[in-house]
């Protein structure tokens, strides 16, 4: 018994109640064991989580209630801590009276004259399952890659025919008795665009096949000459869509990254912002750098029906997400940008409000 003043009054504090109640009370499993296996005494938390009594869990060795596949690893390091070795953050798991597995994590500290372990553990079966089902999202993920891959590798090689068929046809057409200009002009579009089709391909093909992908086929872009390309491609979808398009790199005109990459990037969110375009309203589209941390940024705003993020939150670079009822919406083009981007180590992120248009912001990992 001790004395405590306070507040001029001099209080008795019992140390040894005080104790008994933090014991009794933790939502922690505190245990006492001695070094024959048994529970010499165990908090109330001990017997709620695994079910059985206090006479129960006292009257039987404690390996009767480890998980069949952890008893071996459990006695193991039992028999560290008889060798005066303290134990911390040891794993197993305990099988409960009615058959659910339990996960523990445990401190122990073995009393060598006492011949016993005082132990703590806490329970950490929620975190095991988020981890179990972490890596069955892993693997499935995985596969979806593997086979996604698969399907891209796959188109863009049997693509690869029919374009140059094409291509074939303009090197053997004679364009020199054709005299109106209109058509004349019609026809180096088609073959430009045709060409530009062909020269994605062959780089998607050789991303594909190249083992290490990611490394070597990174090098500084020039991004009005990324930006060009891919606007020669489309000329007739913008022309026709009577869209202004505002660029500025005047922060930064270079970025360290993939070059089939960033015209996919440029490629899938241009042609959205005109398909996604308001009625009222011609397309406008601003295309900008910026410097962020020492890190380059590309930013692709328009003014088109923008998206209701309230509604669809994380799902808008979801693979066959659509959001609108447009004939041409698969839910492909926002889900590669966005693996273009973090495969790479990147960010994206979206602003948006429904008919305020959107931004995106791309953020490189250089």
């Amino acid at each position: 018994m001790t004395k405590n003043r306070e507040n001029g009054v001099v209080q008795d504090f019992d140390f040894f109640s005080n104790f008994e109640k933090f014991f009794d009370l933790s939502q922690d499993l505190f245990c006492i064991a001695g070094y024959d296996g048994y529970f010499k005494r165990i908090n109330p938390a001990v017997s709620k989580l695994l079910e059985y009594s206090n006479e129960e869990l006292l009257a039987r060795p404690i390996n009767d209630f480890v998980y069949n596949t952890d008893k071996e690893k459990t006695s193991l390091a039992r028999n560290e801590l008889k060798n005066k070795i303290p134990l911390f953050s040891f794993e197993n798991r305990y099988l409960t009276k009615s058959g659910r597995i339990v996960w523990l994590l445990w401190t122990s500290i073995p009393v060598e004259e006492e011949k016993l372990i005082y132990a703590v553990a806490k329970n950490i079966t929620d975190k095991k399952e988020l981890e179990q089902e972490r890596k069955l999202h892993i693997k499935q993920l995985t596969e979806i890659n593997k086979e996604f891959k698969q399907l891209s590798y796959s188109a863009a090689h049997d693509l690869r025919s029919p374009v140059n068929n094409m291509l074939s046809i303009f090197e053997l057409m004679d364009t020199n008795n054709i005299q109106n200009e209109e058509t004349l002009e019609f026809i180096s579009i088609l073959k430009s665009t045709a060409d530009t089709l062909k020269e994605n391909l062959d780089q998607y093909i050789r991303l594909l096949n190249s083992k290490n992908q990611t490394d070597s086929q990174l090098e500084e872009i020039d991004l009005k000459t990324a930006l060009d390309e891919v606007l020669i491609a489309i000329n007739s979808l913008i022309q026709n869509s009577k869209t202004t398009i505002n660029i500025d790199f005047s922060v930064t005109d270079k970025v360290y990254f993939n070059k089939a990459y960033l015209k996919s990037i440029f490629l899938n969110l241009i042609t959205n912002a005109i398909k996604y375009a308001k009625s009222d309203i011609l397309p406008e589209i601003t295309i900008r750098s910026e410097k962020r941390n020492n890190k380059t940024q590309l930013i692709i705003s328009d003014n088109g029906i923008g998206f209701d993020l309230e509604k669809i939150k994380d799902k808008v670079f979801g693979l066959h997400q659509t959001f609108n009822e447009h004939i041409d919406s698969n839910g492909i083009g926002l889900y590669l940008v966005y693996n273009h981007v973090t495969n790479l180590g990147g960010h994206i992120s979206l602003e948006s409000e429904v008919d305020k248009g959107a931004k995106f912001e791309i953020t490189f990992n250089n």
